[in-house]
C-alpha cells in the first residue's frame, strides 16, 4: 500500500475542506466586524443565556421576543435575543447581558402572559470585558499549546536527524485540525445559528490533543524503523511506518467516533454542539496525521518545492 504516493492529492483534499470554513470565517467576519470571524457565545463576547421550561404549553419564539423588546429599557437592552427551542417544552435564549431584577420581572411576566409555571434551568451572564479576557486567554492557550508541542516533539526526537521537522510537521497537521474545526464552526453558525462558547474551546483544545497523540504514534514508529531499515530511502520508511500504523490509527479513531456519534443522535441538545465539533475534528485529526504529518516530512526531506514550478522539459534528465 503506497500511501505516501498520492501525497499531493491529500494536501489537496485538506485544502477542499478548508476553504469553505474560511470562506464562512471571513463572511461572518464581513458582517459582524465587532464580533470577528466565529459567532461568539456570550462566555466570549458578554451577555447573559437564560434556559426556561414550560410547565403548560410553550409559546412561540415571537411572543417570547416581543416580551423580551417591551423590558428593554434606557440603562439595559436586551432586544432581538436568539431564541433556540430545547426540547418541546423548553427554550435557551441568549442576549444581551441582563441583571438579575431583569430576570425576575421576564419570568414573572411570562407566568402572567402565557398562563404556565416557569421553571429557570439555567442562568448565566457575563460581562462584555470577562468575555474580551476569556477570548484573549483560548488565543494564548493555542497558541501555547502550539509552542509547547513543537519543543516536546523537538526534545523527544532529538536522536533523529532532523529533529525540529517533526515538531513542525506535527504542529501543522494540528493547525489542519484547528483550521477545519473553526470552518464548521463558522458554517454551523450561519446555518444553524449556533455559537463559539467555552464547551466549543474545551472540544477544541482536546482534539488538538487527539491530533498530536495520533501524530506521534507514526512519528514514533518512523524513528524505530529508521534504526532497522538503514538502507532504505526515506520515502519508503515513512510510507512503511504508515502502514504499520494504520490499523491502530483508524481502530483507536473508529472506537471515539462510535462513542461519539452515539451521544449526538441520543445525547441530548444540550451538549449535542460539543460533540460536534469534538467528532469532526477527531475525524480531521487522523486524517491529517497519516495524510498531512508524515507526507510534509517527505516533501521536506525531498526539497520537492524546488520543482513545484518548473517545466517538465527542466526536469528531465540529461542524454
Amino acid at each position: 500500500m503506497n500511501i505516501i504516493k498520492n501525497r499531493y492529492l491529500y494536501f489537496l483534499i485538506s485544502l477542499i475542506v478548508i476553504i469553505p470554513g474560511l470562506v464562512f470565517l471571513g463572511l461572518h467576519w464581513a458582517q459582524n466586524p465587532d464580533v470577528g470571524p466565529l459567532p461568539m457565545g456570550i462566555d466570549f463576547r458578554g451577555g447573559s443565556l437564560f434556559e426556561i421550561q414550560f410547565a403548560g404549553a410553550r409559546p412561540s419564539a415571537d411572543q417570547i421576543n416581543a416580551l423580551y423588546s417591551e423590558f428593554s429599557t434606557d440603562t439595559e437592552s436586551i432586544t432581538d435575543p436568539v431564541i433556540q427551542p430545547l426540547g418541546e417544552d423548553s427554550y435557551s435564549i441568549r442576549s444581551k447581558t441582563m441583571s438579575d431584577e431583569t430576570k425576575g420581572k421576564l419570568v414573572t411576566e411570562m407566568e402572567a402572559r402565557f398562563g404556565s409555571k416557569v421553571t429557570v434551568l439555567n442562568f448565566t451572564s457575563v460581562s462584555a470585558a470577562v468575555g474580551a479576557e476569556v477570548a484573549q486567554a483560548a488565543s494564548i492557550a493555542i497558541l501555547v499549546a502550539a509552542i509547547a508541542i513543537l519543543g516536546y516533539i523537538w526534545l523527544a526526537f532529538r536522536g533523529v536527524e532532523h529533529s525540529f521537522r517533526y515538531g513542525v510537521a506535527a504542529v501543522t497537521a494540528m493547525l489542519h485540525d484547528v483550521l477545519v474545526v473553526l470552518g464548521v464552526e463558522a458554517m454551523l453558525g450561519y446555518f444553524l445559528g449556533w455559537e463559539a462558547d467555552a464547551l466549543f474551546l474545551t472540544a477544541l483544545l482536546t482534539v488538538i490533543g487527539f491530533s498530536v497523540h495520533d501524530t506521534i504514534v507514526v512519528f514514533d514508529r518512523v524513528r524505530e524503523n529508521s534504526r532497522i531499515y538503514r538502507r532504505l530511502d526515506y520515502e519508503t520508511l515513512v510510507n512503511h511506518s504508515i502502514v504499520q500504523t494504520l490499523d491502530r490509527s483508524i481502530t483507536t479513531q473508529l472506537t471515539v467516533m462510535f462513542t461519539l456519534t452515539a451521544l449526538v443522535l441520543f445525547g441530548g441538545e444540550s451538549i449535542r454542539h460539543f460533540v460536534v465539533i469534538l467528532l469532526v475534528g477527531i475525524f480531521s485529526g487522523t486524517y491529517s496525521s497519516i495524510f498531512n504529518a508524515a507526507p510534509i516530512l517527505v516533501v521536506w526531506e525531498n526539497r520537492e518545492w524546488k520543482t513545484w514550478f518548473k517545466k517538465k522539459d527542466e526536469l528531465a534528465p540529461l542524454p
